[in-house]
């Protein structure tokens, strides 16, 4: 691609956890000579290194990366902020490049970049404060009960194990008298790039072995220090995730070691469902095993003009 062209592209790489996403990219990004921009929000947060399964700092160098280690466990943060950093961000790059790459298994972050967006009624704190006192005092599953009695396609679509993104739908549920459902896939923001979106796929039971392996590596890897150093943090809905709640609970006592492990490896495989649920109902993207470069590479080629 030369700079005369005046096409941009986002070349889009989403699909489940673990599935290859990164080594897709990187291949992209040094085959075209272009950056990276994560749609990962567990990445975000440079405490958080090996429970998030981020790039190896190997990896973090064959390519420039942007939203990764970008911020602090303990800084506030909106997909709304970052859909504008990111848009900025990859309006600069588009003076100079042609092409960048998106990757992430975070759809709410790929739709904003992809799409903008849906515009949601302001709500009152205190409703916001009483619902992050209602998760406190009786826990996730309060929550998750609420939304599916209120709003079930939420409740099917949403990362149920996510506190922050409950309360935010019942907050905003509450505040409307409307269904957090109903303000979703509002009109579209026009982009100024084409998207070129591919969605990795593998056999199940393939996925769920490289997941079951890769939180193996993330204990011999030294996991159960990390979530010790953050132990006092566990507050923080940065933590509220998976692969950092299972083992908050064995440090508290309520469960063995072991159990911690096997939990992690059960919720992130109940995760990549989830995250494979999600691109199959938006349409519109290729599916290419994750596996196969070569077939990646010349899709991608075929969608220049």
């Amino acid at each position: 691609m030369t700079k005369q062209e005046s096409t941009k592209y986002l070349i889009v790489i989403g699909g489940p956890t673990a599935i290859g996403k990164t080594e897709v990219a990187l291949n992209l990004a040094v085959k075209y000579d272009c950056p990276i921009f994560s749609a990962d929000s567990r990445q975000f947060y440079k405490e958080m290194n090996i429970g998030t399964a981020k790039p190896s700092a190997d990896e973090l160098g064959l390519a420039k990366h942007h939203f990764i280690n970008n911020l602090s466990i303990h800084d506030e943060y909106s997909v709304g902020q970052y859909e504008k950093e990111a848009i900025n961000a990859l309006d600069k790059i588009y003076k100079e490049n042609d092409i960048a790459i998106l990757v992430g298994g975070t759809g709410l972050y790929i739709n904003a970049i992809l799409e903008g967006l849906d515009d949601f009624p302001k709500v009152d704190a205190d409703i916001k404060l009483r619902f992050n006192r209602k998760f406190r005092m009786e826990g996730i599953i309060s929550l998750q009960s609420q939304l599916k009695e209120q709003d079930p396609a939420y409740a099917e679509k949403v990362d149920i194990n996510n506190p922050h993104r409950l309360i935010r739908a019942l907050s905003v549920i509450e505040s409307s008298g409307k269904t957090f459902t109903s303000f979703l896939d509002q009109k579209t923001t026009k982009r100024t790039f084409k998207p070129i979106k591919i969605a990795l796929t593998m056999e199940r039971h393939l996925l769920y072995d490289k997941i079951n392996k890769r939180v193996d590596r993330m204990f011999e890897n030294g996991l159960v220090d990390e979530v010790k150093s953050l132990f006092e943090y566990r507050h923080l809905n940065a933590l509220n995730t998976v692969g950092y709640s299972e083992i908050f609970e064995h440090l508290e006592g309520n469960c063995f070691i072991s159990e911690s492990i096997e939990m992690i490896k059960q919720n992130t495989r109940r995760y990549a469902k989830r995250q494979s649920t999600w691109f199959r109902n938006q349409g519109e993207w290729s599916y290419v095993e994750s596996t196969k470069l070569d077939k990646i590479e010349e899709f991608v080629n075929s969608q220049f003009q």
